[in-house]
């Protein structure tokens, strides 16, 4: 494929105001049906890693002189060349980033009932929600349900925090409650008082962890639907762990002991 390369000279062209909208509105690309990657790194991951598509890219012309950069936007279909000034806004960045890709949304997702993973239950800060992405997929929990009232799967943001790791999971979002039932691997609820020590509670893989809102943790619902509820012994005597940090530990224990079984 040769992308289409034209230089684009004015604020209120109309791949630079989809990119804006993106770039401001977390959920606008359910609306659109693309989303906004932003940054060598996550681009490389989409593209080179992962043999993904890109519809259309907006690299600067000092990027475009760069071999890496410039390979990545020619991925696209429609490259729109721009000066550094007219990024600004493009993308969530302080310092707009010399390239972004609009790549095609993948869709809502379908839950797998067999396939372990984490249940995100309206996690509020997209940087818990990005940061528990890439601890999954680091873990081997392969995929991930958001019920509704979850920060945007897809926003900017969130796929800044996962660095990639988007691409290596099952995403469900916008999940009502009651479309757990068919979920069939048992769920584990966490709790920063209740429930078993994580280090001497049996778990069973597969396995789904939940994880709840920031303030208000899982809803009452979610907790009735759980096989086990752990705690994370805090010697240290904190009230609560961050539930991107409570997360990583639950997860990375699950991996460990799935790890000593099969060694």
């Amino acid at each position: 494929m040769t992308a289409r390369v034209a230089t684009v000279t004015s604020r209120d062209n109309p791949l630079l105001m989809r990119a804006r909208r993106l770039a401001a509105q977390p959920d606008a690309y359910r609306r659109t049906g693309q989303v906004l990657l932003e940054g060598e790194h996550l681009c490389e991951a989409w593209i080179e890693r992962r043999g993904g598509a890109a519809v259309e890219a907006i690299v600067t012309t000092a990027g475009w002189e760069r071999p890496t950069l410039r390979r990545l936007a020619q991925a696209a279909e429609r490259v729109a060349m721009v000066d550094a000034s007219l990024m600004a806004g493009a993308g969530t960045l302080e310092s707009a980033a010399p390239l972004v890709l609009l790549a095609p949304w993948p869709g809502p997702g379908t839950l797998d009932p067999d396939e372990p993973g984490v249940l995100l239950d309206r996690l509020q800060d997209a940087g818990n929600v990005g940061t528990i992405l890439r601890s999954a997929a680091a873990f081997g929990c392969t995929q991930v349900v958001a019920l509704k009232g979850t920060a945007a799967l897809w926003s900017p943001k969130v796929l800044r925090a996962a660095m990639g790791a988007h691409f290596g999971l099952r995403l469900v979002e916008m999940v009502e409650s009651d479309g757990l039932a068919q979920w069939r691997v048992p769920l584990l609820a966490t709790s920063s008082h209740d429930g078993e020590a994580l280090h001497a509670a049996p778990l069973p893989w597969p396995c789904a962890w939940a994880f709840g809102h920031e303030g208000q943790g899982l809803a009452a619902s979610i907790v009735a639907r759980c096989s086990r509820h752990v705690r994370i012994v805090q010697p240290g005597g904190e009230e609560s762990l961050n539930v991107a940090a409570a997360a990583a530990i639950c997860l990375y224990e699950t991996a460990r002991r799935r790890l000593a079984n099969a060694g």
